[in-house]
């Protein structure tokens, strides 16, 4: 039984992977190009014909099918055009050295205008190369169009494969999409839990470090549900599966809002609640949440219903008696950490209701708008591009810096006339990342996968002489790839390597190639690291005031949104949801940019330990904007919301003071006078419970922003 059950569970885990579609395309294409290649007699246009697949299959968006019919037209007519002018130009050297940066740096630029145009110029410049190393193999001349049609007719090829699985698939990407955020939430959970351990020794801050790290993946797994949806909605009013879609994204917002709530210290309430089992019963529940949140994960992967609460149900009762109880023997010595641990509870107890039951169907008068990050005219497109023609820009300094090694790739061939020497700017292409810790990762990926996949392939050569061995052998690394690709690079080099070996021993020179592929590789990889190191290079030290500056800024607008609600009525319209969006993704950007620096050189380094804990600091503070935001509901009495917009308008332009100093360079003032705290109202000014908690909180932002302006007083001062 057991084996018959491992193998049922392995076969679920291949169903609902969101690579199975994918690999699946490139099975069949790289199989019907081998097939047509055979039984029509076409020897000649099976590799070109296999490289054209999986170009146009990196250069392949998660679209609609009305949406990817657009995007393969254009993906097709940049591979015409790209191609052909590659054919046209390499014989004449000193030509295609200007050609090949000027092609590069439009191509990187055009990506400035989404992300799925990004996407279809990398494959554009994959394409290039494999159009190079096509036209440089040794053999009789062919005609002049020959290589780039083989190439445009392979990319056609697994097009229309793509086109035809997304018409018959039209929810698959939606469905994968919101799986991956309901197992970022899960792990967000899982962290999030770890930090209501009452045990003494315990270092939180290392904890909460890890769950802003782990707050970027659920920002970019939300980001990207959010354009897939917004590819299927369009400008029609959702209705059916999508209109169902969107309410479990709503839902999913409101579940990620609701847990990174943080209502007071975690290390204070871990001392005060150290002979309780209250906070472990706390950790315990929230592990079941997570649970749930994977359940649901799985439930969309497979299209089955996730299964029912019980377990949840009965420790949430747990925890409400404990707190009960722990209430009714403690209520005056820790009368002021009690409403904390209440609003905790109902915040816990609302996450449950979230995960327990349905959304509720959409509203017409609830905005279900989705802000669309796409160019909505080719102005807006153009001037997407223009902004990003300067020296400060990260893409401009990218564009400059991969032309310009691909360039020096290209003089490189022409002194040492390597054999294969068009390896070495495809290697340069993949290696050369924007970040320098990316490209230095990248690269040690890149080159121990090639020597992994060069001995694999010389062993292949001799255990499986036979050529239908390793037709199939051609099919099944492609799919290795592309399995591989996004997760375990370097297993992904190792697969396209032995590929590439058995793609040319089809020709009689799969031999010939293994040293010229490793060394094509070495050369490429050291031209990008070079690139990277000396050709304007893009240290994250030197936009650091400006991030952190941004990161406040939008917790301020964030915030300024939550403390309007409690005013007027809670309301998750557009502006609303904009707002904590903007606050998440900058927190999240300053979590990349911390990760990105900590792998540059020592001395490119500012304030390492002094930005982790402004990180630290800042994703707490957003936390308590979020536990405001998680418990928005309108405040009657009008003395009390007038406490409230005081002491709102303070914490906002708190916080906008430090980020403008912050972005102008300016010195940070140091302690805040004994009158301005005077003016900080307090939650015992009022007899509104839900004022009391609105207030509680913003004294825990102030809190949290004067630590923050110290952090960034020592930041200035190193």
């Amino acid at each position: 039984m057991f084996p018959r059950t491992a193998l049922i569970h392995y076969w679920q885990r291949l169903r609902g992977s969101d690579r199975l579609a994918e690999c699946l395309r490139v099975l069949v294409a790289l199989g019907g190009v081998i097939a047509y290649g055979l039984t029509g007699r076409h020897a000649a246009a099976m590799v070109p014909g296999m490289l054209g697949v999986i170009a146009c299959a990196l250069a392949e968006t998660e679209d609609h099918w009305r949406s990817r019919l657009g995007t393969l037209l254009i993906t097709l007519a940049c591979f015409a055009g790209v191609s052909f002018a590659v054919e046209w130009l390499l014989p004449d050297p000193l030509l295609f050295a200007f050609a090949l940066p000027l092609i590069t740096f439009v191509l990187v630029m055009l990506g400035a205008i989404s992300p799925r145009y990004a996407t279809v110029a990398g494959g554009t410049l994959i394409l290039a190369v494999y159009t190079m190393i096509e036209v440089d193999q040794p053999g009789p001349a062919a005609h002049l169009l020959s290589q780039p049609a083989w190439l445009l007719a392979g990319a056609a090829w697994y097009g229309v494969l793509s086109l035809l699985w997304a018409m018959l698939s039209p929810q698959l990407a939606v469905r994968h999409a919101l799986a991956r955020v309901f197992e970022a939430l899960a792990q967000y959970l899982e962290n999030k839990a770890a930090l209501f351990t009452p045990v003494h020794g315990v270092d939180r801050e290392a904890l909460l470090l890890q769950l802003a790290m782990q707050n970027e993946q659920v920002v970019q797994a939300l980001n990207d549900t959010r354009i897939v949806l917004i590819d299927r909605i369009g400008m029609r009013r959702p209705r059916g599966t999508t209109a169902a879609r969107l309410q479990l994204y709503f839902k999913a917002q409101d579940i990620h809002e609701r847990i990174s709530s943080a209502h007071y210290p975690y290390a204070e309430l871990a001392d005060a609640f150290y002979h309780s089992d209250v906070l472990f019963r706390c950790e315990h529940l929230l592990r079941l949440q997570a649970h749930a949140c994977r359940q649901h994960a799985r439930a969309l992967r497979l299209r089955s219903a996730p299964p029912g609460g019980g377990e949840l149900q009965a420790a949430l009762s747990d925890l409400r008696s404990a707190l009960d109880s722990h209430r009714r023997l403690h209520a005056v010595a820790q009368a002021p950490l009690l409403p904390s641990l209440e609003a905790l509870l109902r915040n816990i107890a609302a996450i449950q209701t979230l995960l327990d039951h349905d959304a509720p169907p959409l509203s017409p008068a609830q905005d279900n708008t989705l802000q669309n990050p796409g160019p909505q005219s080719l102005r807006e497109a153009w001037q997407r591009i223009s902004v990003q023609l300067s020296a400060q820009s990260s893409r401009f300094r990218h564009a400059v810096r991969l032309a310009l090694a691909l360039m020096a790739g290209y003089g490189v061939i022409h002194l040492l006339h390597p054999q294969h020497g068009y390896w070495i700017l495809l290697t340069t292409l993949l290696v050369c990342q924007p970040s320098y810790g990316a490209t230095l990762a990248r690269m040690l990926q890149r080159v121990a996968g090639t020597l992994a996949g060069v001995m694999l392939g010389w062993a292949v050569l001799r255990l499986l002489p036979a050529l239908p061995w390793q037709w199939l052998l051609i099919v099944l690394t492609g799919v290795l790839f592309f399995a591989a690709r996004l997760r375990r690079y370097t297993i992904a080099t190792a697969a396209i390597t032995v590929f590439v070996v058995l793609c040319f021993n089809q020709g009689g020179s799969g031999d010939e190639v293994i040293w010229p592929r490793l060394l094509a590789t070495l050369i490429g990889a050291a031209i990008a690291a070079l690139a990277i190191y000396l050709v304007l290079p893009d240290w994250q030290g030197r936009q650091l005031d400006q991030v952190l500056a941004n990161t406040l800024r939008n917790d301020a607008r964030y915030l300024q949104q939550v403390i309007a609600q409690y005013l007027h009525g809670k309301r998750d319209d557009l502006a609303y949801r904009i707002a904590r969006r903007d606050a998440h993704n900058a927190d999240a950007t300053l979590s990349g940019m911390l990760a990105n620096m900590l792998r540059e050189p020592g001395r490119q380094r500012r304030g390492s330990e002094d930005l982790l804990r402004f990180l630290t600091l800042a994703h707490t503070m957003l936390g308590h904007i979020s536990a405001l935001g998680a418990h928005r509901q309108v405040i009657h009495g009008a003395q009390s919301r007038d406490t409230v917009t005081l002491a709102g308008n303070l914490a906002v332009t708190k916080l906008e003071h430090l980020a403008d100093a912050l972005s102008s360079r300016q010195p940070v003032a140091g302690g805040d006078s004994e009158a301005e705290h005077s003016t900080t109202p307090h939650a015992e000014a009022v007899n509104d419970d839900t004022a009391r908690l609105v207030l509680s909180q913003l004294g825990l932002i102030l809190a949290q922003r004067d630590r923050l302006a110290s952090v960034v007083r020592d930041i200035q001062a190193g």
